[in-house]
């Protein structure tokens, strides 16, 4: 792999492992490497190009990340396989763009799935990239859990000691949460957790005030409509709250008439406008929550992928310190702890598994609810996913998993900055932190006719007045994914994006 294809330039202001990399995506998508051609090692690629081994490890993975080499422990790295999709419903003038049909960032029963299957290029945000998953770890977990003996029980009701005992360790590391397995609480996903803590929440209402009013939430508005309904359909009462440039807006909940019984925020990475509650205003809700005996609802959304800023820790963390010290350094008791945290693997692994967490705060009255509940209601994941999760926590997969998808992640916020990034009328907003982005628009009807055009066109994106907490409020605007494609595909529907959006705001704007 040499001549005209790998010519590395130390004159251009470029850095190398930049050129190296653009030379071996120009020279796939140019026909000169085809699906399925070995391309050197990085040792010799290295030696052969003067230049050190770890750029070229670290081309190698981001071309893996962008869907054009397969990695493989013990076998060649190899040129990924690319496909033309069909395209029945682009312009025959426009050519056709390449796709990986093996690129496992597809959803496995997306044939069924009325929301995306007409999408030629899925878009909707929500899903990650699987492409990354160390498929050697992946088996072995599963091995593991397949070769253990076959209880003739149900699976504990706060789920498998050993998964809790590592997602324990893994909050530990990754959020600063100085929790234990017992604060623990397995979940099939975010909606299951939700459900069981909305359940909870009546019964402790229904035991402290027997045919009381039903409690209340207080949810951000615009927000995760699912989460939303779901509390919902449990029977509680959602108090809609406006959000900011930092997140939920901390003053609209103290001006409600009388405090909700919980709040559900997502201050890592408002969902979806992308705001980050500021340390001082996590504070300030902790000892809200602690005044008012409220809880909060803390879905550590997107936490694991900050692009612009160090991490803030985790509601969770600061309420447990506070809880286990007081100011003048005199230890206090747990039970003081307001903060549940919610979490899941869908966005860090893959939906697919449908499995995630709740770590409990020290309340033991919510503590007992949610077991009892739990024993009622047993967790809908079967213990083989379980143990499976535990094996692969325990191997160091997932924290080398998600440093490699962080850095692709970065590659395809840089996409996105660079496509839609200066368009007049159509700020482009989200990107700080996660796998999607927003662009706000003034008008509702016209954001719902770009999302119509681009549906047509099979990209899937959707429309920011989804996320509405109040009927009669719809943000103009439209939300989109863009870390479960492949370059390819992400470039062709960015492209349709801004065509789309040029049209709708100023059509002058396309000769630009």
């Amino acid at each position: 792999m040499d001549g005209p294809l790998l010519v590395l330039d130390r004159r251009e202001g470029l850095p190398l492992g930049v050129q190296l990399v653009d030379g071996i995506r120009r020279g796939i998508l140019g026909g000169l490497l085809e699906p399925g051609d070995p391309v050197p090692s990085t040792r010799s690629l290295a030696a052969e190009l003067g230049i050190s081994r770890s750029s070229v490890v670290a081309a190698y993975e981001q071309l893996a990340g962008e869907g054009y080499l397969e990695l493989r422990q013990g076998a060649p790295t190899r040129v990924a396989q690319l496909v033309v999709e069909p395209e029945a419903s682009a312009p025959p003038s426009e050519p056709m763009t390449v796709a990986r049909p093996s690129d496992r960032t597809a959803s496995p029963d997306a044939a069924h799935d009325d929301e995306r299957a007409h999408h030629r290029i899925d878009l909707l945000p929500g899903s990650p990239s699987t492409a990354r998953i160390d498929e050697r770890a992946w088996r072995s977990a599963w091995r593991q859990a397949a070769a253990a003996p076959i209880p003739r029980v149900s699976p504990p009701r706060a789920g498998l000691a050993g998964l809790r005992a590592e997602i324990a360790d893994h909050l530990r590391q990754a959020r600063g949460v100085a929790c234990t397995s017992d604060d623990v609480v397995v979940t099939a996903g975010t909606s299951d957790a939700l459900g069981l803590l909305g359940a909870a929440l009546l019964e402790l209402a229904r035991d402290g005030a027997p045919g009381g009013a039903p409690p209340v939430v207080a949810v951000e508005h615009p927000g995760y409509p699912s989460a939303r309904r779901l509390l919902e359909r449990r029977g509680l009462v959602i108090a809609p709250l406006p959000v900011d440039a930092d997140g939920l807006d901390f003053d609209a909940l103290r001006r409600m008439p009388r405090p909700p019984q919980a709040v559900m925020v997502t201050p890592s990475h408002q969902y979806p406008l992308g705001g980050r509650l500021p340390v001082a205003s996590r504070l300030e809700l902790i000892d809200w929550a602690r005044a008012t005996g409220a809880l909060i609802i803390e879905d550590d959304y997107d936490s694991e992928f900050r692009h612009l800023g160090a991490p803030l820790p985790a509601l969770a963390s600061l309420d447990r310190l506070g809880a286990t010290s007081s100011g003048d350094g005199r230890s206090t008791e747990r039970s003081a702890e307001r903060t549940v945290l919610v979490g899941s693997f869908s966005k860090v692994l893959t939906p697919w598994l449908r499995l995630g967490y709740l770590v409990l705060p020290g309340d033991p009255a919510l503590r007992a609810a949610v077991l009892r509940i739990r024993a009622d209601e047993p967790c809908p994941a079967p213990g083989p996913a379980q143990d499976a999760m535990r094996a692969f926590l325990a191997s160091g997969a997932l924290r080398r998993h998600i440093a490699a998808t962080r850095r692709d992640y970065a590659h395809r916020r840089r996409m996105v900055q660079a496509a839609l990034g200066e368009l007049p009328g159509a700020p482009l907003s989200g990107l700080d932190g996660g796998l999607h982005a927003v662009v706000e628009l003034a008008d509702a009807e016209a954001s719902a006719a770009i999302v119509a055009r681009l549906a047509e066109e099979g990209v899937g994106v959707a429309p920011l007045a989804d996320y509405s907490a109040v009927p009669a409020e719809r943000p103009g605007g439209i939300v989109f994914g863009y870390a479960g494609v492949g370059d390819a595909q992400l470039g062709e529907g960015l492209a349709r994006i801004r065509a789309a959006l040029v049209d709708t705001l100023d059509p002058a704007l396309r000769e630009g």
